[in-house]
């Protein structure tokens, strides 16, 4: 597995603390957007189809900073939007890894290159790329020609420079497993430090409802797709029973908790994805006010086929801790 030792000590640490305390919900994962404006405009994805008023605001650094404090989570995942639009991205960065933070941020890689000296190489912060599968996948999804080589450079630019990159690959229906195939060797053959990949989620603003997949394609095609995986040395950013619910091997009840989203409107409810509950004031407002029964799969429309990294990893990591043998197989993917 591709997820850092500095990483899995710091979650496994914080998970220990909150079993000890016998909390049944808290947050692992706080997936912060600064801002919804983004230099793409992807067939897939519903968060930049908002008026222009709402893409010209952004959160400061401060504003930031105490997200990440009231909320307590020990990862940070700084999303969008494109986040190097932001012009305090740097001194947000910093700020967060200056206060234990592991931080990952999410790009689509065409201004990172120019923005590399923003940052400084740490083994708390990755560069998380999102490139959706091979050039001709990936050029087609993001509807631009280019932004693939673009992207690979930037990555090329970033390792020589003693950056940690991962890269996020989200999947639709009609990607052909063998294409995928390819892009993992391409992607280990370039030296990314950990492969991230989840099918995409059905955001209700998204121009293309066409592609995205339901329950029954996701298992079939991540069988096919994680078969070999073992055979070609891929890395995945995943905790290994993440991929076996991703197969159909295992089922889990989403924990929409265990991955906050804050933005420029609040804590959004009840997830990531989307926003029927609106939105709460503080962090406390959000975990204690939210009817968190009304959602997952099986309790609402909106759940029936999202099988996200940012509901269900949270699940699978809590059942790492679950029992002896899940404990040792976890601590064996980070070796």
């Amino acid at each position: 597995m591709g997820i850092p030792l500095k990483q899995a000590v710091t979650v496994g640490k914080y998970m220990m603390a909150q079993r000890l305390r016998r909390r049944k919900r808290y947050p692992l994962v706080l997936m912060l957007e600064p801002l919804y404006r983004c230099n793409l405009a992807c067939a897939g994805c519903g968060k930049i189809q908002h008026p222009e008023e709402t893409l010209q605001r952004t959160l400061t650094p401060e504003q930031c900073f105490a997200a990440a404090e009231e909320c307590g989570a020990p990862v940070v995942s700084i999303a969008g939007g494109e986040p190097l639009i932001h012009p305090k991205m740097g001194e947000i960065v910093e700020g967060l890894l200056g206060r234990g933070k592991i931080v990952y941020l999410c790009t689509n890689g065409i201004l990172l290159q120019k923005k590399l000296d923003l940052f400084r190489p740490d083994d708390g912060f990755s560069l998380n790329v999102h490139l959706d599968g091979d050039e001709r996948h990936h050029d087609a999804s993001v509807q631009r020609p280019g932004v693939y080589r673009t992207a690979i450079e930037a990555i090329r630019a970033a390792k020589a420079r003693g950056f940690r990159v991962t890269v996020n690959c989200t999947v639709f229906n009609g990607h052909p497993p063998e294409d995928l195939h390819r892009f993992f060797d391409e992607m280990t053959a370039l030296g990314v430090d950990g492969i991230m990949t989840s099918p995409g989620y059905a955001y209700e603003r998204a121009p293309d409802q066409a592609h995205f997949l339901v329950r029954d394609q996701t298992r079939a095609l991540f069988r096919a797709l994680l078969a070999p995986a073992a055979a070609r040395g891929w890395k995945f950013n995943h905790s290994p029973l993440y991929l076996d619910f991703l197969q159909g091997k295992v089922d889990y009840r989403c924990t929409p908790w265990g991955s906050p989203n804050y933005g420029i409107f609040g804590w959004q409810r009840p997830c990531y994805l989307f926003s029927e509950g609106g939105y709460a004031k503080t962090f406390r407002e959000l975990m204690e006010t939210t009817d968190w029964d009304k959602y997952g799969y099986g309790n609402h429309p909106r759940c029936e086929s999202c099988m996200m990294h940012c509901g269900y990893e949270p699940s699978a990591v809590d059942d790492s801790m679950a029992s002896v043998g899940n404990v040792v197989r976890s601590i064996r993917s980070v070796f």
